[in-house]
Formats: structure tokens, sequence, C-alpha cells
């Protein structure tokens, strides 16, 4: 399984726009094929940083989800409303056991 950690952090007059774009940018990529899950959060430290937490069956699905014309335009689309460059971060997991 394939790990995405990633952060943005608006400004102040762009965070309702941030907010929108990610939202609509979760509710679509649940969609796709070989998404696990994928989420976004507000920060309870930093209100105006929104934190996302993605999972996908391998990296081919994860590739894939990053060759959506759609995901491409969202990163783009972050960049003119952020206040500083967003982060990401991939990992390759494997659950040792469930407790």
């Amino acid at each position: 399984m394939i790990v995405v950690t990633g952060s943005v952090t608006a400004r102040q007059d762009s965070f309702d726009e941030v907010r929108r774009l990610s939202l609509e940018h979760v509710h679509r990529s649940r969609g796709e094929p070989g998404c696990i899950s994928h989420a976004v959060h507000v920060d309870c430290e930093n209100p105006l940083r929104l934190v996302f937490f993605e999972q996908w069956n391998d990296r081919a699905a994860l590739l894939a989800h990053f060759a959506v014309p759609a995901s491409r335009e969202f990163v783009r689309s972050l960049q003119s409303l952020a206040a500083a460059a967003a982060t990401i971060d991939l990992y390759d997991a494997t659950r040792l056991e469930k407790l």
C-alpha cells in the first residue's frame, strides 16, 4: 500500500477557495481505481493549513491518479492560492497487524 501525506497553507483571503477545491479533489479521487482512502483535514494548530491523508493500493494506482488532468489542475490552482509551497510525501507501507 502507498500512503500519501501532504499539506497546503492558504492565505487568509483564499482559505474558502482552497477548502472548496480540496474537498472537490478528495471526493473525485475517492472514486478512482486503487484509492483506498482520501481525506483532507484542517490543522487544529493552524486553521489555514489543510492536511491530506491518502491510501492507494499500489504505486501504479497513485501514478494513474497523478496523471488525471483534474489532479494536475488542482495542484496548479493551489499554487496561486497558497501562502507557501505545498508539501507531499509518499510512503510504501505494509500493515504489520491490526490491533
